[in-house]
């Protein structure tokens, strides 16, 4: 029995077979047995109990000492291990869990959340399949941590396992794609709601307060036999795994194969569209949730008819979360247009240099004739590298822009007005690479473009600081899309909001601006879609749809919008 204020001091053990030294340990009798207890300045040394492993100790201690005769015990004590029958031990593959049990796992972290206070969220896996469904915990996208693609290509070999109490601290400093020992965690059968019974066994995972029995988390070094073993493992079946994907998806979009029921191991039907959560939930037909009442949660398996708008690119809008105003994205005949009105009002040439910016005039003698003010603001009272650089272009052409904002940071559009500089929300406010954003009229309150000396001593530009300067109130981008959902029981349209990368894993806010970006969408849309098809041909989707009330010109109705479902055609991604 070893006692401590501070944990590190304590034997650093991971599973049972590893070999300790102890120093300074205390034999006394405790109920007639003897017992060994810590002592004053007691430490330890723990070794891997597998042959031929490094010699390495884990230890507190930073001085210590390790003779030959040290050694010889460590290699005689793994050899004799070596002839023991099986050492008992708790630690299991998540293959062989069963419901009801208590076991330790080695395992890779890849996602993680906070529940609540008093509960922590660990996404993790061993590589092997749980032979019940794990129960998955329900997290809003913004609050789960990790590589998102790397959460959706392993979600069904991931496990969802919530810490609590005193284990919370650790758990939120792991790192996202570090190996970790988790001890005495409990495998708990979930109760399957009366509403909605099914023949699925469903198993929550759970390490429950206190130290009992082991229960806790480390983390072992990089250097561990079993992490180098597992690492090993995980990385062949990854590489397996996408050997495996490409070649069916290429083969049904090449149209020499339908979906099958039968079509991937473990998966009820090939579908190119993956939940994100809810995957323990039921499918529902169609004809089912028309007739349902509103709100209600959904997990759906479909074929997409039809979808508006055509052409694609206006399914990009602009959207005011204050306000809630949604408005066309303008296209690049609307922004030739929007400039050019710019320049009708043309640049001040003799505007004097101030001292938060400095002005270049460039005469597009060659091009269009067209003289344009470039107004370069200073960070620290000096100029940067256009890398690095905010400027202010007045008069300048869209294709103009466009090329300037491939070599600058951010751009700002402005217009000259009694010697002064203003923005004009008619225009995109800001333009970052591909990223060219917008400000809602109604909503915004424009500020001095002076209130950028302000932020002259910060580094970077960011965007959302740079809005609040200027009493901009910034307009998202999002794909609005209508889809017509079919199954063999019938048919509903459902709205695609999608603000993040979520559904298409394509940013909104870049596609207008990127070729390549716009090409993939409709890539994506040919094989959800594929023109001259026949239905049959159609591929699967597994979706998730809510229903919501909403008044239509005064008119009821119940609508439907898809959530928490994303594309997965790899080699799209």
């Amino acid at each position: 029995m070893f006692f401590s204020g501070n944990q590190d001091a304590l034997p650093k053990i991971y599973k049972i077979g590893d070999i300790v030294r102890f120093h300074r340990i205390k034999i006394q009798k405790y109920n007639n047995e003897f017992q060994g207890i810590s002592s004053s300045g007691f430490s330890a040394l723990v070794f891997e109990g597998i042959i031929d492993a490094p010699l390495v100790p884990r230890t507190s201690s930073k001085s210590y000492n390790f003779t030959t005769e040290d050694q010889k015990a460590v290699e005689t004590l793994r050899s004799w291990q070596l002839r023991l029958p099986n050492i008992s031990s708790s630690r299991q593959h998540l293959s062989n869990v069963q419901p009801g049990q208590y076991f330790d796992l080695l395992c890779q972290l890849v996602g993680k959340a906070e529940i609540d206070k008093a509960s922590y969220l660990l996404k993790v896996w061993d590589g092997t399949k749980c032979a019940f469904l794990p129960w998955k915990v329900y997290v809003e996208d913004d609050a789960l941590e990790g590589d998102r693609d790397a959460i959706n290509r392993l979600q069904g070999f991931t496990i969802d396992v919530l810490v609590y109490d005193n284990h919370l601290a650790l758990a939120k400093s792991l790192k996202i794609g570090s190996y970790i020992v988790i001890q005495n965690v409990h495998a708990k059968l979930h109760s399957t709601p009366i509403e909605n019974p099914g023949h699925d066994t469903y198993v929550e995972f759970h390490l429950h307060g206190g130290t009992c029995y082991g229960r806790g988390m480390s983390v072992p070094p990089e250097d561990n036999s079993d992490v180098k073993e597992l690492k090993n493992v995980l990385d062949a079946l990854d590489l397996q795994q996408n050997q495996t994907l490409n070649p069916v998806l290429d083969i049904q979009l090449a149209g020499q194969m339908s979906p099958s029921f039968d079509a991937l191991e473990g998966c009820q039907q090939l579908s190119v569209t993956v939940v994100s959560s809810h995957q323990q939930w039921q499918i529902t037909p169609l004809a089912s949730i028309i007739t349902k009442n509103a709100p209600q949660k959904f997990h759906v398996r479909v074929k997409l008819r039809s979808f508006q708008p055509h052409p694609l690119y206006q399914s990009v809008k602009l959207y005011c979360s204050k306000c809630h105003s949604l408005l066309d994205s303008p296209d690049e005949q609307s922004l030739n247009k929007i400039f050019e009105d710019f320049y009708n009002c043309s640049p001040n040439t003799s505007a004097p240099n101030t001292f938060w910016y400095q002005s270049a005039i460039w005469n597009t003698v060659n091009l269009d004739n067209r003289t344009v003010a470039i107004h370069f603001v200073k960070k620290y009272d000096i100029l940067q590298s256009p890398e690095d650089s905010l400027i202010m272009v007045e008069g300048g052409s869209f294709k103009q822009i466009c090329k300037l904002s491939s070599q600058f940071n951010t751009i700002i559009p402005v217009k000259s007005k009694e010697e002064h500089l203003e923005i004009d929300l008619s225009a995109p406010f800001l333009i970052q690479g591909n990223k060219w954003l917008y400000g809602c009229k109604k909503c915004s309150n424009i500020k001095s473009l002076e209130e950028l000396k302000s932020l002259s001593l910060k580094g970077g530009w960011d965007v959302t600081e740079i809005a609040e300067a200027l009493g901009v109130e910034l307009l998202r981008h999002l794909f609005v899309m209508n889809f017509t959902l079919e199954d063999e029981t019938g048919s509903l349209n459902a709205y695609l909001w999608q603000h993040s990368e979520q559904f298409f894993r394509i940013p909104p806010s870049d596609i207008l601006m990127d070729s390549n970006l716009q090409e993939r969408l409709h890539e994506i849309m040919n094989v959800l879609c594929p023109p001259e098809k026949q239905m049959s041909d159609f591929p699967w989707m597994d979706c998730c749809i809510r229903s919501y009330n909403a008044n239509n010109e005064g008119k009821e109705q119940i609508c439907y919008e898809i959530f928490d479902t994303f594309i997965s055609m790899p080699h799209l991604n």
